[in-house]
């Protein structure tokens, strides 16, 4: 097949020198200088100002997340045992210093406060140049106005809160119902067609879309026949989807349950469903941006709860529909206005009069975050190489621009994944490092492209479209939620964000579950800018070039958060047996040693927001009780 050329996709186009306003004057200046944000939720019209003294991160474009000098360090000291000796002692000591700046680190440093003051010194130590860790925020301006999108961690889901989560919330104003009333956003099903798939004439010989489609609904015959695979392929998937309940009739609950959750899901489908190879591929990446992993690696117990199609082969329940509206309260940023509010909150003088209803149109103050005066430092770039208990408390090393440094503090935590700490803290017993190593983070891609306007996909009345044979598994409109100050109608017709969301297929021969997420680490990594560029252009082209989309000129922005340590790893039931209480990994891992504790979503083996904060009051009170 004859791919596009590099030149027909745009790709030697400067779109920072068209429309778009990045890195300068109007998009910089109105979110650093106080005042130059002018309170107008209808447009989030922004003033013209001067330019401002200290970068402001959530503009920049390109490559984010993992951005280059964020990760080298680390990967030193991890991959390739790098040593980092004679630290320079800075003349600083602090009540706590705090390793992590995402929303686990920050609920740390609240929940020290509340226990030891609001008086306490606390220094939090930030690898990246932006705080919130996942919880990332991607800010467009274009034509002076402000478009905002989704960097990473982006929902809430309040239905699963603590009780201490929700005080949590209510300490911040936040307020869930509140949320939901602003918000008609339905991660892309509003539009009629949706959701669709596309398939591209790269993987299936032609460029086709099918509208109201979805693999998790009894799709018919005359469905079915518009998928571009085999003859025999579509025959099994006709067979399958109109099949009456007839397997396992010989088997009792308890021995159905165990044989599905011995076996895989794509298993499941081509043993007891009967499909051909080229029709379980397109089940394949169904799950790339919930759960941030292929369907060979779930069982078909977890599939089915997830409402993927099977049961009806062994049950007389019947099809259920897929639920159009996932229940959740969400900002324009996701939960990078979460962090806000935690910022502004642990540091006023960098936020000003923040509070609920306007953190995500608010300015914030960068270059206040590390002010010697304030009792609460936020200190980005800082990648932390070592900790070590001493009679005093504990000291931190770490790397900022190029130069190795000490600080003192009486306690510390570790809001980290779990498997840099057995490098940060080698003298760990050997149990507890074999319990952090277990926990391979799941690696999560959302790549944010700001286009002209959404035309073409109004023509097509699709904003959610699901592409099996591509990078990126699923794109989506992301408009119509309104908080925080923040207001993009889904009537609006100017630029707006179409997100990319899901991961990266691991290599073929990558078998069991940890080697899928090194293999999808190590892919993620090797892919540059352009190559997520190029692929970009090459969807846009193909899936709305027809609709009058030209690639060359309607695409304003790309944004690309690549996150090779994304999601907490969580127990999968094909991978991991099942722990008394006590002995999980997770448990063992997370318990506290000498004067440092350790948070993050890992010590919780979730990946959610609500775990991240239980988890750092859990680390608080190790400190004060003792783990």
């Amino acid at each position: 097949m004859t791919r596009v050329t590099d030149k027909a996709l745009g790709m030697k186009a400067d779109i920072t020198r068209r429309e778009f306003v990045q890195g300068s004057a109007v998009a910089l200046g109105a979110s650093l200088a106080p005042g130059l944000v002018a309170d107008n939720p209808s447009g989030n019209r922004l003033s013209d100002g001067e330019m401002p003294l200290f970068d402001y991160p959530p503009t920049k474009t390109g490559l984010r997340g993992a951005h280059a000098g964020a990760y080298e360090v680390a990967h030193a000291l991890a991959r390739d045992g790098a040593r980092f000796p004679n630290p320079d002692v800075l003349d600083e000591h602090y009540d706590c210093v705090v390793v992590g700046a995402g929303i686990s680190g920050l609920a740390a440093a609240h929940y020290y406060q509340q226990q030891f003051g609001a008086e306490a010194r606390i220094l939090l130590l930030e690898n990246h140049d932006d705080f919130g860790g996942h919880a990332k925020r991607n800010e467009f301006h274009q034509s002076g106005k402000m478009v905002l999108s989704l960097g990473g961690t982006h929902n809430l889901e309040w239905w699963s809160f603590s009780d201490r989560v929700k005080h949590f919330m209510s300490e911040h104003g936040v307020d869930t119902v509140a949320m939901r009333d602003q918000m008609t956003f339905q991660y892309g099903r509003s539009a009629p067609n949706s959701p669709a798939m596309w398939f591209d004439r790269e993987t299936y010989g032609e460029d086709r879309l099918l509208p109201q489609f979805n693999l998790s609904r009894k799709l018919t015959s005359e469905a079915i026949e518009r998928i571009p695979i085999s003859r025999a392929g579509r025959d099994t998937l006709k067979r399958f989807y109109s099949s009456v309940p007839m397997l396992f009739s010989d088997k009792t609950e308890a021995e159905i349950e165990a044989l599905l959750s011995g076996i895989s899901y794509p298993d499941f489908l081509r043993q007891y469903g009967g499909l051909t190879e080229d029709a379980v591929q397109l089940f394949a990446k169904e799950e790339h941006g919930s759960w941030g992993l292929e369907m060979r690696a779930i069982s078909a117990t977890e599939a089915l709860w997830e409402g993927y199609p099977g049961a009806h082969l062994f049950s007389d329940e019947g099809w259920q529909e897929d639920a159009v509206g996932y229940p959740v309260a969400m900002w324009p940023d996701g939960n990078a206005s979460l962090v806000r509010l935690m910022v502004a909150r642990l540091m006023p003088h960098v936020a000003p009069d923040v509070h609920a209803d306007n953190v995500a149109i608010a300015s914030f103050d960068y270059g206040a975050l590390d002010d010697p005066g304030a009792a609460v430092r936020l200190r980005l770039n800082a990648t932390v190489v070592g900790i070590e208990n001493t009679d005093a408390g504990v000291t931190v090393d770490y790397v900022k621009a190029g130069r190795v440094l000490r600080v003192r503090s009486r306690h510390a935590v570790l809001a980290c994944y779990h498997s840099i700490i057995p490098h940060l803290c080698p003298t760990l017993d050997e149990a507890q490092k074999e319990a952090l190593r277990y926990q391979v983070k799941t690696p999560m891609l959302l790549t944010n492209v700001l286009i002209r306007n959404s035309r073409a996909l109004d023509k097509l009345g699709v904003d959610a479209i699901s592409c099996p044979g591509r990078l990126h598994a699923r794109l989506f409109l992301f408009r119509g939620i309104n908080t925080g100050g923040y207001e993009y109608s889904e009537d609006d017709e100017g630029a707006v964000s179409l997100v990319f969301w899901g991961s990266i297929s691991p290599p073929e021969d990558a078998y069991d579950l940890k080697s899928q997420l090194r293999g999808s680490r190590e892919k993620m990594l090797a892919l540059t800018f352009e190559d997520f560029e190029r692929e970009v252009r090459t969807v846009l082209h193909g899936l709305l070039g027809p609709e009058g989309f030209d690639v060359t000129e309607d695409i304003l922005a790309i944004t690309v958060n690549r996150w090779p340590h994304g999601y907490a790893y969580e127990y999968m039931q094909l991978w991991d047996p099942q722990w008394a209480p006590g002995e999980a990994p997770h448990e063992i891992a997370r318990k506290s040693f000498g004067a440092i504790a350790i948070a993050n979503s890992d010590a919780g083996a979730s990946a959610y927001t609500h775990v991240a904060i239980d988890e750092a009051h859990r680390a608080i009170s190790d400190l004060v009780y003792g783990g």
